[in-house]
């Protein structure tokens, strides 16, 4: 084989945010504790000697604030206290200490673009007159049309329907209009007001005085709009998105996000220890997200051209290339990631054709079902690749499982706010959210001691529950213990990256960091591996072949 031309170098004993495995815990579905069928803080301080045994460095954990949970809790009503669903600050405090007692970092999202109708700011800007200062917290605004009836511009929200609504005074008459990107119980801050940020800083200095390691921050590119408020220039085809190449939508990607993540870092780095920032920065092209985590601002980003190549192999190679220039350009890492709470589990999604990852909204009963037998093969080999790469990497609760998606939900019981604004044309998220099973017996397969579980698990969960799992050396939770234990003992996070010639598509793709050779077959014809040590696999080989939709880590 011809030399591999090296794209990116070994960074050995680098920083854990730039080359750890971060795994995602979305608190009402991982462990219930109290037996109220939600997860809560607890549970997941139970819980925590499973992620240690797993292998990963850090835990992200999705919003357990104050709120009325009409959006899973990224609708926050309070950014410094515990929601009680979910246990006190005590409980918190508990769970931070258990985690550092194991090694694991702990990562809190923040929600900076917009909080709860029922946050004491907006409260205060509803009793208030407009143009007062209560009111400049938000975006309010005056209609159009003769007696302002019309909403402010032609802006939609991410969740159907118009990204506003319009008051109804005390006295019965209708008044301004409030902006929300989202849900119309999520009202955007004002982030042009100085007493904004400064709240802002207010919570982050609170929660990094209690030791949290570092934020996930949610939306980040949709904070800063464009001055006056101004029409989505081609509202008609992008809805409430943006076409990449076309110009910056006003609501996306503004300039005077900048400064304010400048000051968040310099926060953070006024800590002791390595404290880091993610950002949920969905911003196409590559090289337009990397100034989100030039040196100053964001520790490191979330990689969405890798979750949307949708495991097609022209799509990745571009993919990989991109990040590699665009964020070794600016001294940042890479991350990967293939799952989320946001996204059609993998072990469901590669089974199926449903569009790009970050586009979808989940899969019905009266959709196309997936195959999640060729679902999970696929992206048992789409992980091994993944997890080779250098710089960091996300794991999403439940994907060590092999977890499909719950495809066949009632819509009786579903609560993402995106199917009732569509009254139901999009079922949402719902299914990738599901209660983790953790033992094969109960209502709840474990996850709730009184067998409560907010949402039904379907059928397949019990067979793939941890405690079965744990005993099964050829098990989808061993698989991932080899791999991330491999991963730790070669440095890969910490590793180079090259193409090896021959395997840069169609029918495979093929890398090598720190002389450990990653190939994986999209073709039909199998490859030679000829005499090279196997050291992992994605599935069992048979006579040396690398079979279709397989991928094996081995050193030549």
């Amino acid at each position: 084989m011809d030399q591999a031309i090296e794209l990116h170098k070994a960074t050995p004993g680098s920083q854990w945010w730039r080359s750890g495995v971060i795994y995602q815990i979305y608190p009402r579905s991982f462990a219930d504790f109290d037996g109220d069928g939600i997860g809560d803080l607890r549970g997941i301080e139970r819980r925590l000697e499973t992620l240690s045994s797993l292998g990963i460095d850090a835990v992200w954990l999705s919003p357990f604030f104050k709120s009325p949970q009409k959006d899973a809790g990224y609708d926050v009503a309070d950014y410094t206290e515990v929601d009680p669903l979910f246990g006190t600050l005590d409980d918190f405090d508990a769970l931070l200490a258990k985690a550092h007692s194991f090694g694991i970092k702990v990562m809190i999202d923040l929600v900076p673009n917009h909080t709860s109708d029922q946050h004491a700011w907006f409260q205060r800007a509803l009793a208030a007159a407009p143009g007062t200062s209560e009111r400049e917290f938000y975006h309010f605004k005056d209609g159009l049309g003769e007696n302002g009836e019309l909403p402010p511009n032609n802006w939609v929200s991410m969740f159907g329907g118009s990204a506003w609504t319009r008051l109804v005074e005390e006295n019965g008459t209708p008044g301004q209009w409030y902006l929300h990107l989202f849900d119309s119980s999520q009202p955007d801050l004002n982030w042009s007001n100085a007493q904004v940020q400064q709240e802002f800083e207010k919570i982050l200095t609170f929660w990094l005085d209690r030791g949290v390691d570092g934020f996930r921050v949610d939306q980040p590119h949709a904070m800063a709009k464009a001055l006056g408020l101004p029409d989505h220039p081609y509202v008609e085809e992008a809805g409430a998105g943006f076409i990449e190449g076309r110009e910056t939508p006003p609501m996306w990607f503004q300039d005077e996000v900048h400064p304010i993540f400048r000051r968040w870092r310099e926060i953070l780095n006024s800590y002791e220890g390595v404290r880091a920032m993610c950002g949920e920065t969905y911003v196409y092209p590559l090289s337009l997200m990397a100034k989100w985590v030039r040196p100053d601002e964001f520790n490191q980003t979330f990689n969405f051209r890798f979750l949307d190549a949708g495991w097609d192999p022209k799509k990745l190679f571009d993919a990989i290339n991109e990040s590699f220039e665009a964020f070794d350009g600016v001294g940042a890492p890479a991350t990967w990631v293939l799952n989320n709470h946001d996204v059609i589990r993998h072990a469901s999604r590669f089974g199926g054709h449903y569009g790009r990852a970050t586009a979808s909204d989940g899969v019905g009963p009266s959709d196309t079902q997936p195959d999640n037998e060729l679902g999970l093969a696929i992206a048992k080999g789409a992980t091994l690749f993944m997890l080779a790469l250098p710089g960091a990497s996300y794991l999403y609760q439940g994907e060590e499982l092999g977890l499909p998606e719950h495809t066949t939900l009632e819509n009786a019981y579903r609560q993402d706010p995106t199917f009732f604004r569509t009254s139901g044309t999009r079922v949402g998220r719902d299914g990738a959210r599901v209660p983790l099973p953790w033992e094969p017996e109960g209502a709840s397969n474990g996850f709730s001691d009184s067998g409560k579980s907010w949402l039904p698990q379907p059928e397949s969960y019990k067979a793939l529950a941890r405690s079965l799992q744990e005993a099964d050396e050829n098990s989808t939770l061993s698989f991932y213990k080899n791999a991330l234990n491999l991963r730790k003992q070669f440095a890969l996070g910490e590793g180079s990256f090259a193409w090896l010639p021959g395997h840069t598509g169609p029918g495979s793709l093929g890398y090598e960091n720190l002389g450990i050779r990653v190939i994986y077959n999209f073709g039909k014809d199998p490859i030679d591996l000829g005499s090279a040590k196997v050291l992992i696999s994605s599935q069992p080989l048979i006579g040396g072949q690398l079979e279709i939709n397989q991928c094996a880590w081995i050193k030549p």
